[in-house]
């Protein structure tokens, strides 16, 4: 009886090992949908997306790295010299972000490379 028991709980403990989240599989974006990269804005587009993903970690308050993603001008500064971009992208050669986060969504990726693309405006 113990045996069966021991069995049983290992089993049940090796099934829950194996679960792993892919965030695009638990939230797949509707068939059909279009990433609109047209009018995107700092403030109404890029903000968002840093607040959800990055100011944990970059804050002003925070800080990490020396990396500030809060305001436009501490935003521009990692623009301007490319790890913004090269670090959500996860390109060769900058640290991934977010760090111990899946990859931001293509569509967050490109509305930011849109906005960089645009001039990176404070508007």
């Amino acid at each position: 009886m113990k045996n069966l028991f021991f069995l049983i709980f290992s089993s049940l403990l090796f099934l829950n090992a194996c679960y792993y989240d892919i965030e695009e599989e638990l939230y797949p974006e509707p068939e059909g949908s279009v990433c609109d990269t047209e009018n995107v804005s700092f403030a109404a587009t890029v903000v968002p997306i840093l607040q959800n993903n990055c100011y944990v970690c970059h804050a002003a308050d925070v800080a990490l790295g020396g990396i500030i993603l809060e305001g436009h001008s501490e935003v521009l500064k990692v623009v301007n010299d490319g790890r913004l971009f090269g670090a959500i992208s996860h390109d060769l050669g900058f640290s991934p972000m977010p760090q111990g986060a899946p990859q931001l969504l293509e569509c967050e990726i490109d509305k930011i490379g849109a906005w960089i693309d645009a001039g990176a405006l404070d508007n």
